[in-house]
């Protein structure tokens, strides 16, 4: 993957059997992990650690921050967090690939100075199995 711009990098909901891209993000990004499974045992070698291949919870998370600039994606991602629904989101990676699936808006914090514009930060964790679309 060669250098790209981060305003490149999309989050997408689905709504109404089309994704719609939140507005106004300034900065956002994604995260994969998975819990490793111990099968270490008394005659592993050296005493090293052993880890179980192909098992354990995958997971991932997702976090961004900005400005609604509309009020459709504003209101879209409102009634998620205030429904506790769990939407279908994009996340296009540039010259990387696509991730879609379930996420749910896990954290939601709105704040404003008195000079300035109401920005918002969002926290994702995923809720099912994602699938994954090369560029």
């Amino acid at each position: 993957m060669s250098v790209q711009r981060g305003k490149d990098l999309l989050l997408k909901i689905e709504n109404g059997g089309s994704y719609t891209t939140i507005a106004g993000l300034r900065a956002r990004s994604i995260s994969f992990g998975a819990e490793p499974v111990d099968i270490t045992h008394t005659e592993s070698a050296g005493q090293w650690r052993e880890l179980l291949s192909g098992s354990g919870v995958k997971r991932a998370s997702v976090s961004g921050s900005g400005l609604f600039r509309d009020g459709a994606s504003d209101e879209l991602v409102r009634q998620h967090v205030f429904d506790g629904t769990i939407p279908n989101w994009q996340i296009v990676i540039p010259d990387f690939g696509t991730v879609s699936g379930a996420f749910q808006i896990t954290g939601f914090d709105l704040s404003g100075r008195h000079d300035g514009e109401v920005t918002f930060e969002m926290s994702l964790e995923s809720a099912g199995q994602l699938t994954f679309v090369a560029a």
